[in-house]
């Protein structure tokens, strides 16, 4: 019995676009700042959605908040993969920013495990050039509140 072999390639050569809500919050990244969105209930949510995660009612009112915040909880990384946004030991954390209501998963840049504990301040270290997406928010440091 002969085997034969050919190579393929299964590609999806396509774009897809971020939409009006997604694309503004990453434009204002690249600016230099953070929307969030104001849900009929007045909550703030960021990242932004189009639709209240809790009622399905349209989201329309944009809001600046802070790149300054809380870390509500965390995950030290002890050894970073090479996709990680960084490759020195660093915790992944949700970060409640200054103005929202929900918290924002990103990467915060700490010298080790001891120096991070929920509630602890941080603040975002933007990328010195910004493309529009969430990387233009290299991480986040421990705020010297």
């Amino acid at each position: 019995m002969t085997l034969f072999t050919a190579p393929y390639v299964l590609e999806y050569a396509y774009r897809r676009s971020t939409g009006p809500v997604i694309g503004r919050f990453l434009g204002s990244l690249k600016a230099g700042r953070v929307e969030g969105i104001r849900a009929p209930s007045g909550k703030v949510i960021v990242p932004p959605l189009e639709y209240d995660p809790d009622t399905g009612e349209a989201c329309e009112e944009w809001v600046d908040v802070a790149d300054v915040g809380v870390i509500t909880t965390w995950s030290w990384v002890a050894e970073p993969r090479k996709t990680h946004p960084l490759q020195t030991p660093f915790a992944f954390a949700l970060i409640r920013l200054d103005g929202a209501d929900t918290a924002l998963l990103h990467a915060v840049d700490a010298p080790s495990p001891d120096h991070v504990k929920t509630g602890a301040r941080v603040k975002a270290r933007w990328a010195p050039e910004r493309v529009g997406f969430i990387t233009d928010i290299q991480c986040f440091e421990l705020a010297d509140d």
